[in-house]
């Protein structure tokens, strides 16, 4: 499948998107589509309660594990902790295009718990793709912060009944996997940064200027429907590799040709909503 990429003239405006498919007009999206508001209101009660939590334990589970990171840091290290904080980077980022692509191009809202906990906002989010600038931290970040619990909760075990040996032995997988949780707890709140183009503060525009964090004009590629490309939304630095390799397009057709489902379908079902 050919994909073609126009940085300076693609993308969504800050309020409204066109939302095309071969073959079809294009229909305006924004706050007001017809989609947009009926997946809005979805957003339950009980989604709200699991988001909370989510976040409590998830920073609450960082602060304790950066505590002992620091209190076992070594300057000998430094080298090998940075290589770590870049590979962490990398994979949450990888991480990051993994989850995007398999909840925008697969599912739907309708499965039973799962549909509207989790593939909703991705549903929402390409109808009208500022309603992430007015989610709050809560909403925004709890689905992330669910991600990294795990991994947290084992590592902060680890701190416990490690002997002091272990620790130091196992000190440079815990940077990564601490990075690696890190990134992708911020991930959403650096895809909010990239979808708000007023009152950010100066060193989230530098970051976004020098292409550390996902920069905005970058990430407007994406908002092109059908919505197939640049899924990696931590830093984007995996986008350009992984679309020269054609990485999602033989992977979607390879789920194609097995199952017989295309990719984005119920995407699309939403987006034509009136």
């Amino acid at each position: 499948m050919a994909r073609m990429v126009n940085e300076n003239g693609c993308g969504d405006d800050l309020k409204t998107t066109a939302l095309k498919e071969p073959g079809c007009g294009s229909v305006r999206g924004g706050p007001q589509h017809a989609g947009a508001k009926e997946l809005a209101n979805l957003y339950s009660p009980g989604k709200r309660c699991q988001e909370w939590i989510s976040v409590v334990l998830c920073f609450s589970l960082m602060a304790f594990n950066l505590f002992h990171l620091l209190a076992n840091f070594h300057l000998d290290h430094i080298w090998y902790i940075l290589l770590c904080i870049v590979a962490g980077i990398l994979t949450a980022d990888f991480a990051s295009g993994l989850v995007h692509w398999g909840a925008d191009s697969w599912g739907s809202v309708e499965l039973p718990v799962f549909g509207k906990a989790f593939i909703r906002p991705f549903r929402e989010h390409h109808i009208d793709p500022t309603a992430i600038t007015r989610h709050d931290f809560i909403e925004t970040n709890g689905d992330n912060c669910m991600l990294t619990l795990i991994p947290l909760a084992y590592m902060a075990f680890n701190f416990l009944t490690h002997s002091p040996a272990e620790v130091y032995h196992n000190y440079l997988w815990n940077c990564y996997v601490m990075a690696v949780a890190i990134f992708v707890t911020l991930t959403n709140q650096i895809h909010k940064w990239s979808h708000t183009y007023f009152g950010l503060p100066s060193l989230v525009v530098f970051l976004q200027d020098c292409h550390i964090i996902l920069p905005r004009k970058h990430h407007r590629i994406h908002h092109v429907a059908p919505h197939e490309m640049y899924f990696c939304i931590t830093t984007g630095w995996l986008n350009y590799p992984l679309e020269k390799l054609g990485f999602w397009s033989k992977l979607e057709d390879l789920i194609q040709s097995l199952t017989g489902e295309k990719p984005r379908s119920d995407d699309m079902k939403w987006a034509h909503k009136t």
